[in-house]
């Protein structure tokens, strides 16, 4: 089989037990198949969910904590918990694994994303697995992916992966509720995830979780969007996830042969915080979404807000937002240099924004 960089995702429910602790029965069977798939010389990385469900009962609690500073207290007990058992698990196999916390800024900041790719390719390089969460100690709510699924779909688009893979106690997206309707049908196969698909697929997960089926929808439609394929199902045994790779896997496969990998640039322009917006006429419109060319400073006629070289703006066609870019002027420089030609102007960069830093909506 082909060598592969694959992300796996597994949640709390498929790693711990309603008790709040690891179950080393489900714990040992993701080891074995994630050994079996590194072993077959495939590129391995791990969004392990189970901090927070691993230690809230270190700590007193009866069930999970649902205020932030119970579940960061229970998060910075079960992290530890949780990568020691990582640790040993893999050893028995001779793998390496390395934990990776994360939070919203590594893939909003431009520096701090570029950094990320940069371990990640030096750890896969060195045939380690990084096992990654979410930092939730110090993650605050504007700074959380909200779940897990989200998380793994953001890395999967930064490290360009073939495949990611959602494991989860449901077999895969459904017509209708499969536990409420005998007659539900699954869907094996998905080239694109329609709103509509999100609207039947609601419902939350399990106890110890915090994600659900249109969790993983959200997250499946941007890795397709970053041109990578997905699967979200369930399994078990050391050949589930090679079976998943194989097309054998018991769930829905979503990939789109169409797709191509957005370049990480661009990845970062979608994901980081806007500053402003620009306002551009039709011939910059044009350029813009069929020409594949730059946005030159004659084709801004407004603008809002306050930026520097570097930021995000918004760019919109009247009151219609049809993309984002990475500016290259800063705000006081377009509004001198907005509506006129390159030529008239000196000392100033050619384009607003480059069509490399650019993402159409």
């Amino acid at each position: 089989m082909e060598r592969k960089r694959i992300v796996v995702k597994i949640g709390s429910s498929s790693l711990t037990n309603a008790k709040g602790e690891i179950d080393l029965v489900k714990f040992d069977d993701h080891i074995q198949a994630l050994a079996t798939l590194k072993n077959e010389g495939h590129e391995v990385l791990l969004v392990s969910s189970g901090a927070v469900a691993a230690g809230f009962r270190k700590l007193g609690y009866s069930s999970r904590p649902v205020t932030i500073k119970g579940k960061q207290a229970a998060a910075a007990v079960g992290q530890s918990v949780l990568i020691q058992s990582y640790n040993e698990a893999f050893s028995k196999f001779g793998i390496v694994p390395a934990q990776i916390l994360l939070t919203r800024t590594d893939f909003s900041d431009k520096k701090r994303y570029k950094n990320a790719n940069a371990t990640f390719s030096e750890l896969l390089e060195r045939s380690v697995i990084p096992i990654i969460n979410e930092n939730d100690t110090v993650s605050v709510a504007e700074l959380t992916f909200g779940d897990n699924d989200m998380l793994s779909a953001l890395v999967s688009g930064l490290v360009h992966a073939d495949q990611l893979i959602i494991l989860t106690d449901v077999n895969g997206l459904y017509d209708a509720n499969p536990l409420k309707n005998p007659q539900a049908n699954r869907i094996d196969r998905i080239t694109e995830v329609s709103d509509e698909m999100l609207g039947f697929a609601t419902g939350t997960g399990s106890k110890v979780g915090t994600g659900g089926m249109q969790s993983k929808l959200v997250a499946a439609r941007y890795a397709m969007n970053a041109g990578v394929k997905v699967f979200i199902g369930s399994g078990s045994g050391k050949c589930k996830l090679t079976d998943i790779l194989a097309g054998k896997g018991d769930g829905t496969y979503f990939e789109n042969e169409s797709s191509t990998i957005i370049p990480s640039n661009k990845q970062w322009v979608a994901l980081t915080e806007v500053s402003g917006k620009l306002f551009i006429d039709e011939g910059a419109v044009k350029a813009l979404t069929t020409g594949g060319k730059s946005l030159l400073p004659a084709g801004v006629y407004a603008f809002e807000g306050h930026f520097e070289r570097g930021d995000v703006v918004e760019v919109f066609d009247r009151h219609t937002c049809i993309g984002r870019g990475e500016v290259l002027y800063t705000s006081e420089e377009l509004e001198k240099a907005m509506g006129k030609r390159t030529d008239d102007l000196k000392n100033y960069p050619i384009e607003v924004i480059h069509r490399n830093q650019w993402i159409q909506i």
